[in-house]
């Protein structure tokens, strides 16, 4: 078989094989396009776009207002502990008490209650970093200490 005629034979074959891929690829083309024309894919991308742009308005805001709900939970109460305790040995149980409620950076209050027979006392202190500018008990530094 000459030259010629094979170098015929591959070029027939080369554009078959392109035919059928070109029709295979128009097939895929007008199932993505199915009915719409230029304009209607064009107005879909469009509508995409815009989708997109929301989208991402959307989770700017979301960011935003983590980092908003973190500060407020920074001082918000996470810390409450109770020390229970009896200051007066010859009477009762343990109806005394200490407790504590801390934010995140130990600030808050501690509140301690003496009970006697005769009568209740209820003591509030105020807490900064762990520490109050009024003396506190040892029930009450207790208390605080279960939170560190």
């Amino acid at each position: 078989m000459p030259i010629d005629t094979l170098l015929v034979y591959i070029l027939i074959a080369g554009v078959v094989f392109l035919t059928a891929e070109a029709f295979r690829l128009n097939s895929r083309l007008k199932k993505v396009l199915l009915g719409k024309t230029g304009s209607d894919l064009e107005e879909s991308i469009n509508t995409l776009m815009k989708g997109m742009e929301n989208l991402d308005g959307r989770a700017t805001e979301i960011e935003n207002y983590i980092i908003k709900m973190e500060e407020r939970l920074k001082q918000s109460i996470q810390h409450v502990r109770v020390v229970r305790f009896n200051p007066f040995p010859d009477q009762g149980g343990n109806q005394s008490f200490a407790i504590c409620f801390l934010d995140e950076q130990g600030n808050g209050a501690v509140i301690s209650s003496l009970y006697s027979r005769d009568k209740v006392s209820v003591y509030a202190k105020p807490i900064i970093k762990y520490a109050s500018e009024f003396e506190l008990s040892g029930e009450e530094k207790q208390a605080i200490d279960k939170v560190r």
